[in-house]
């Protein structure tokens, strides 16, 4: 394995012509340096130098290894400021993991724009992820940071996590339904009303939660449909199928039909937290944590 030092001594001598003076522009004395080129030359099983008196003259073989001498000297240097970017986060790549309730909320859009403008030279990797599957993929180094619904259990050794958004659900319903010319909506208005929820996967909880939410305020839905994601819960609601709640920031995205009105009563949520690996101590990572902290 070629001692890049070597390299710069030889490419010194060379460009010098006399090993005199590349000592003094390398500020090392005369001797360690003759001793370092014999040591590059006998490496390599060729001479690099005719020598004479004073001066040292490049032969052939010198001539075409200081081309390539002075391209690996180049690399290096390139190589080790990338190394020192890497450290300060000025370049690198990372992957982050997002549930769809962080695009809605335009937490991930804002994330993007701060981070484009700090660092052009970054690469982001987003990956559309549930919860469970960011926790596991931040532990095995898939993800670097994630947007999850739910917090990291305080017992987890390898993942933490902070709330960075938290958003009331608002009641959607058509255009054409008799609640439209209600004032101010209260539970029994919606009792054995037709309703359309939102299921994420099999085993999610969030159907249990929703039913238990409306038992608390004092009404019974009557759940007739179940979808995957909140903005098709919108789309069944504009068709008039049913009423549905979603995160308050929705509202701008609905398809034309569907009235939105506040239940302050009702104390379900949708909250949003930043999750990350404990022993991530990279400056990137704090960096994009503070600034999604700084948007609470």
């Amino acid at each position: 394995m070629l001692d890049l030092r070597q390299i710069r001594y030889f490419v010194a001598v060379a460009e010098a012509g006399n090993v005199g003076r590349a000592a003094e522009q390398l500020h090392i004395s005369q001797s360690p340096l003759s001793r370092q080129i014999m040591q590059l030359e006998e490496q390599l099983g060729v001479a690099l130098f005719e020598r004479a008196k004073q001066r040292v003259h490049l032969n052939a073989e010198g001539r075409a290894f200081l081309a390539e001498a002075r391209a690996l000297l180049a690399n290096a240097a390139r190589l080790e400021e990338l190394g020192h970017n890497l450290a300060s986060g000025a370049t690198g790549s990372l992957a982050i993991g997002y549930v769809e309730g962080a695009v809605h909320s335009g937490l991930v859009a804002a994330m993007l724009q701060d981070f484009r403008r700090a660092r052009p030279d970054f690469h982001l990797q987003l990956r559309s992820r549930r919860t469970a599957a960011q926790f596991e993929d931040l532990r095995q180094r898939v993800l670097d940071l994630g947007f999850v619904y739910s917090p990291a259990p305080e017992s987890d050794p390898d993942v933490e996590s902070m709330l960075v958004r938290r958003e009331p659900l608002v009641l959607a319903m058509p255009e054409g339904d008799p609640l439209v010319g209600v004032a101010d909506i209260q539970p029994g208005h919606l009792d054995a009303r037709v309703w359309i929820t939102v299921v994420r996967q099999p085993g999610d909880t969030n159907r249990a939660q929703f039913l238990a939410a409306c038992v608390e305020s004092g009404f019974m839905p009557d759940i007739a449909y179940e979808t995957n994601d909140p903005l098709t819960s919108l789309g069944l609601v504009s068709a008039g199928l049913g009423l549905a709640t979603v995160q308050e920031s929705l509202r701008s995205a609905a398809p034309p039909g569907v009235i939105f009105r506040d239940l302050p009563w009702f104390k379900r949520s949708v909250s949003i937290h930043l999750a990350w690996r404990k022993n991530d101590r990279r400056a990137v990572v704090g960096d994009l944590r503070k600034a999604v902290g700084s948007r609470q």
